[in-house]
């Protein structure tokens, strides 16, 4: 079975040492992510959870998606629910302002540009003009 895997019969996965010996490339599924609540064997997560509401925002305040945090669609709904509670009831900030030591400070990406159009002729500098000095 294992001579099948490594001669590469469709539908069949290729091992790493097959992969570095033909120059394919190894394609492994990547292992999903687990909860927090699963975990923890959490069923229902209130608005007064404050601390594992916390495990649920990042660092601005935002709420995580659940391809990072592993929550399932029915988890992710029910800590949205409790986040945008918590928010209401001033358990938990809408946005994070200050900046902590850890933090860089805001700039920008790139500087903002002048816009020319395209289709306009660049600009000609004039010619310094020949400076005449009288010393006579």
């Amino acid at each position: 079975m294992s001579e099948d895997l490594k001669t590469g019969v469709v539908g069949a996965r290729m091992d790493k040492d097959f992969a570095a010996e033909t120059g394919g490339k190894f394609r492994g599924r990547k292992r999903r992510k687990v909860s927090y609540l699963t975990i923890n064997k959490i069923e229902v997560v209130d608005y007064k959870d404050v601390n594992i509401l916390r495990k649920f925002i990042n660092d601005r305040g935002k709420m995580l998606p659940c391809r990072q945090t592993g929550n399932t669609a029915k988890q992710q709904r029910m800590i949205a629910r409790a986040i945008r509670r918590a928010r209401e009831l001033a358990l938990l900030p809408f946005v994070v302002t200050e900046m902590s030591a850890d933090r860089r400070e805001f700039t920008p990406r790139r500087a903002p540009r002048e816009h020319t159009p395209s289709h306009a002729p660049a600009p000609v500098e004039a010619a310094p003009a020949a400076e005449t000095t009288a010393t006579e």
